[in-house]
């Protein structure tokens, strides 16, 4: 197993964490390579993947958007290898984007970054 990578923790969910608590949005997901939860990235207005890294020191983030299959290192701010986690690799497919849509500003583009 490579540092903070734990093959079999499952995602929590199929949208961000914090977002889904508080009604809000995200522009894609992210999901924690050690414990599987799942986050807004940084261009979404609550940056909760980040944020989680902060709170836990977990380092390793990987898409949760369908088709990407890519590991980002906090700690070194690159991109890095990792392994299969357990299913589901992403949101589910008919799941907007961002989203969800019914909770989107009219404005969201002017609010990401």
């Amino acid at each position: 197993m490579t540092e903070g990578i734990n093959p079999g923790a499952a995602p929590t969910g199929t949208g961000c964490v914090e977002c889904e608590a508080r009604s809000g949005w995200w522009v894609h997901l992210r999901r924690c390579a050690e414990c599987g939860h799942i986050g807004c990235c940084d261009s979404s207005p609550g940056k909760h993947a980040t944020a989680h890294y902060a709170t836990t020191g977990h380092p390793i983030m990987a898409s949760f958007e369908p088709g990407e299959d890519w590991f980002w290192d906090y700690r070194s701010n690159e991109a890095v290898e990792g392994e299969a986690l357990a299913p589901p690799s992403s949101r589910p497919v008919e799941q907007a984007s961002p989203g969800p849509a019914d909770r989107l500003p009219a404005d969201w583009r002017e609010k990401i970054s």
